[in-house]
């Protein structure tokens, strides 16, 4: 996804958002969840990936599950460098972040 900072050229054409099935399970991915500009559950949609706050996260509200994996390259303020897991089987999803390094 286009991130805040990928204001030149080269970024125009990657999208702001995307919606992606993983058989019955849609995720949408999208930089800054303030930008969310959809209802995901009316829309279908089970699992949104955001990250504008580099800050790990995962929370379910209203059957939706909400991710930030961090960040997974270099120290952003005092946060751990992490990445998400999600481990979907069926209509199952399974969300796990991993602490690479510790802040």
């Amino acid at each position: 996804m286009r991130g805040n900072n990928d204001r030149e050229a080269w970024a125009r054409s990657i999208p702001i958002s995307a919606t992606l099935s993983f058989g019955p399970v849609v995720l949408h991915a999208i930089h800054d969840i303030k930008e969310l500009d959809i209802a995901p559950a009316a829309a279908g949609v089970r699992v949104v990936v955001s990250g504008h706050s580099h800050k790990p996260s995962c929370v379910e509200r209203g059957g939706v599950l909400y991710i930030n994996p961090g960040s997974a390259g270099r120290r952003r303020f005092s946060l751990p460098i992490s990445a998400a897991e999600l481990i979907v089987d069926g209509q199952s999803v399974r969300p796990r972040i991993v602490t690479l390094v510790e802040a």
